[in-house]
């Protein structure tokens, strides 16, 4: 039975992009399509940091070692879906034209900080097998507890970036608020994960 739990995760993970595929395709994006494809994918990266984050205390409150197998995945999922929000916004706003692009990111702190938190992403990728888990030893989870200033910075560029509208980015502010406690409670009953 377990088998099939990796699978059906990994499909379950592709929900957004087949959701966003359904409204390009049948043309339900809305007023400001280039927004919403932007703002979708920045949405679901931080569902998936959260999703990665809640791995751990998961495990501790259920007592079971299963969900540890899924943190990799959703882990490089959330990667995915930060380089679609990435290349949506380079792409389909700025039409990959890199001076406005460069000087938005010198000059508007969303841009910077949002830019910055997918910079981070790329070494947690790049080191996510367990070849270079073994090859870095210890130094692999100091570099991996990077998603928590990753996380941070996520919910600084939706707050940011939400000028009028604040219910959504209250909702990640407090659920990181919440993973960052189960993290400290966790540190202080001795784990190192």
């Amino acid at each position: 039975m377990r088998n099939y739990f990796k699978p059906a995760v990994f499909l379950l993970s592709l929900w957004p992009l087949i959701i966003i595929g359904y409204q390009i395709f049948y043309n339900k994006l809305g007023p400001e399509p280039v927004d919403r494809i932007i703002n979708h994918f920045g949405e679901w990266t931080l569902i998936f940091i959260f999703l990665t984050l809640s791995m751990t205390p998961l495990k501790k409150i259920t007592k079971s070692l299963e969900w540890i197998k899924f943190r990799r995945m959703l882990g490089l999922f959330a990667f995915f879906y930060a380089s679609m929000h990435m290349l949506s916004y380079v792409g389909l706003d700025y039409r990959f034209d890199f001076e406005p692009l460069i000087d938005d990111v010198l000059k508007k702190k969303f841009v910077f900080i949002g830019f910055s938190a997918w910079l981070l992403l790329i070494p947690l990728a790049i080191t996510s097998s367990d070849k270079m888990a073994r090859l870095l030893k210890q130094n692999w989870k100091k570099l991996h507890r990077l998603v928590y200033v990753i996380a941070i910075f996520g919910v600084l560029h939706f707050i940011w970036l939400s000028k009028t509208i604040f219910f959504k980015p209250l909702i990640f502010l407090i659920i990181l608020i919440i993973l960052l406690l189960f993290r400290i409670n966790f540190n202080k009953s001795g784990s190192k994960i």
